[in-house]
């Protein structure tokens, strides 16, 4: 569970993101219906499923990458009707999948290019006065994250856990006041993610709110203080981590069986339960993620 350092908004605070009966359709598919959900500032919010539940297309309508109905609020302010540039200057920012790190630059100048203003006005600035970042931002994004000291390294002298810090820096530069994380902590061996998780705590103790996909269950269950579940695009449980894992239906879509986790408890040397038969497998044993951009979600997170 968070620990004490993790600022928990009150009760009775406006939500920084809140979504009101957010629909996502794609023809005759809904990828997300009427779905619910809020982050407050400095909170860590959850939102697990099985893959192909809607995870990433809920993250592509809320930052604008993909259309959608239904309300998106951000520090009680509408912003659906917004292109993602916009809610990006609003202070809402993403993280990506496959968002691979430009290996030729350093540390600094990968945050750096994350603030790069775009248009022929930004272009022959930087032509006549080389580009720069605002004084200030990319240091103190990097001191967030705790990478002060590997600010002019290049990516490839990073552990893995750097790198996915770096990425999420790259997220937060800037005025950011929430972060969407999509899958942050794959590829990350239980040492790497306990740290990575501590450092997730940090961040949010500074007021930035975080809504959090990934399928490490032991990351989701230390950090977050509440989670969402996603089954065939619409929320099954919302609630504390404790009363979440609990939860029979979460269970059933997602955790896995009773059976099943007995046997994994028990360190069983049976074969592998006929998975054609409806056996959900554990998000440990799931190898295949949501997709990265909306052209592909579209097929992927609808299944």
């Amino acid at each position: 569970m968070p620990d004490s350092a993790t600022t928990v908004a009150a009760p009775d605070a406006e939500p920084l993101l809140r979504t009101r009966g957010l629909s996502v359709h794609y023809g005759g598919v809904t990828a997300n219906a009427d779905i619910d959900l809020t982050v407050g500032a400095g909170e860590i919010v959850g939102l697990i499923g099985p893959n192909g539940a809607g995870k990433t297309t809920f993250v592509d309508a809320v930052t604008g990458f993909a259309r959608s109905s239904g309300e998106v609020t951000l520090s009680g302010r509408r912003i659906d009707r917004a292109g993602p540039h916009r809610r990006r200057r609003a202070g809402m920012a993403r993280t990506w999948q496959a968002g691979e790190l430009f290996a030729d630059l350093t540390v600094a100048q990968n945050l750096a290019v994350a603030v790069q203003r775009v248009g022929l006005r930004a272009m022959v600035l930087d032509v006549v006065n080389g580009s720069r970042p605002p004084a200030g931002v990319v240091e103190k994004a990097l001191d967030v994250v705790g990478l002060t000291d590997v600010a002019d390294r290049r990516p490839d002298e990073l552990t893995l856990g750097q790198q996915k810090l770096v990425g999420v820096a790259r997220a937060l530069v800037g005025d950011t006041g929430l972060v969407l994380l999509d899958e942050p902590a794959a590829g990350l061996d239980t040492h790497e993610s306990r740290e990575f998780g501590g450092e997730l705590r940090r961040i949010a103790a500074t007021g930035v709110g975080i809504l959090l996909i990934d399928h490490d269950m032991s990351l989701v269950l230390d950090v977050c203080d509440r989670l969402y579940v996603l089954d065939f695009g619409r929320v099954i449980a919302a609630g504390p981590p404790a009363e979440i894992t609990n939860d029979p239906a979460v269970v059933a879509a997602y955790l896995g069986s009773a059976e099943v986790q007995a046997e994994s408890d028990s360190g069983a040397d049976d074969p592998a339960p006929d998975t054609s038969a409806g056996t959900v497998m554990t998000p440990v044993e799931s190898t295949t993620t949501d997709e990265t951009t909306t052209e592909s979600t579209t097929t992927e997170e609808t299944r």
